[in-house]
């Protein structure tokens, strides 16, 4: 285990989280957008991570109790399959005939949620990172003396 891993796998994590923030970031701007590619409202973005994991090689060393994490990355970002709302708004350009406006499938409710959540990851993260590197500076001052 290298002296920076935990630094990196930190560093891993708040680039992972800073991308859920900018796809709840896009969901909250699109809350209203009802024509999106192909003519249907802006549907819901989600993302999902993975353990970043070391090559074949590393878990050869599994076996002799050596770390062999490498924090997490992003394996894709998936759309929401949950049906669009329905709000009768017959005056609306993109309303059908019976006056009903399809709007994104994006609750306000549930990305602000998940936004808090987000950014106290980041925040966790953070606070690993100077915590590791409070610990090395520790260790730079044992071996000055």
């Amino acid at each position: 285990m290298s002296m920076f891993d935990s630094i990196n796998i930190s560093a891993s994590a708040l680039t992972a989280e800073k991308t859920r923030i900018d796809i709840i970031s896009k969901n909250m701007a699109n809350v209203n957008t009802t024509r999106g590619t192909g003519g249907l409202p802006y549907r819901r973005q989600m993302v999902v991570f993975e353990e970043d994991k070391k090559p074949f090689s590393a878990y050869l060393e599994k076996y002799s109790n050596k770390f062999n994490g490498e924090g997490v990355k992003i394996r894709e970002v998936v759309e929401d399959d949950t049906p669009f709302r329905l709000v009768y708004e017959p005056g609306h350009p993109d309303a059908d005939e019976n006056g009903y406006v399809m709007l994104p499938n994006v609750d306000m409710v549930k990305e602000m949620v998940d936004m808090i959540d987000a950014q106290r990851a980041y925040e966790a993260n953070i606070t690993a990172m100077n915590a590791s590197k409070s610990m090395l500076m520790k260790a730079l001052e044992i071996g000055r003396r």
